[in-house]
């Protein structure tokens, strides 16, 4: 089976019809892959697929939007190693020994 064949099958699983420019996909996931991390492959094809399927964007719309996403994933300067803001627990300032009895709040 080649990747056409595969297609068409995915396809016809999944209920949808569509015309897939492979070569785009491919090229677009190489990017992410190189300049993000291997894992952004996968997740940039599927959220490109969503963001054309959500807007039923034709072919042309589908480029411009793979292009947007290998634009960032071209510029994209952030080791694949960083830790995630989310995930830092950043110490927060413990305030209450401060006396706020003498503060004035303006209404």
């Amino acid at each position: 089976m080649n990747l056409h064949d595969w297609i068409d099958e995915l396809s016809d699983a999944l209920d949808v019809e569509t015309e897939v420019d492979e070569g785009l996909i491919l090229d677009l996931a190489r990017v992410a892959a190189e300049n993000v991390q291997k894992t952004a492959a996968p997740i940039t094809a599927y959220l490109l697929g969503f963001a054309a399927g959500a807007g039923d964007a034709d072919p042309d719309e589908v480029e411009r939007l793979a292009g947007r996403a290998q634009q960032l994933a071209e510029s994209w300067d952030r080791p694949s190693d960083a830790p995630d803001p989310d995930d830092i627990d950043d110490e927060v300032p413990d305030d209450s020994s401060v006396d706020h009895t003498d503060d004035e709040y303006e209404d």
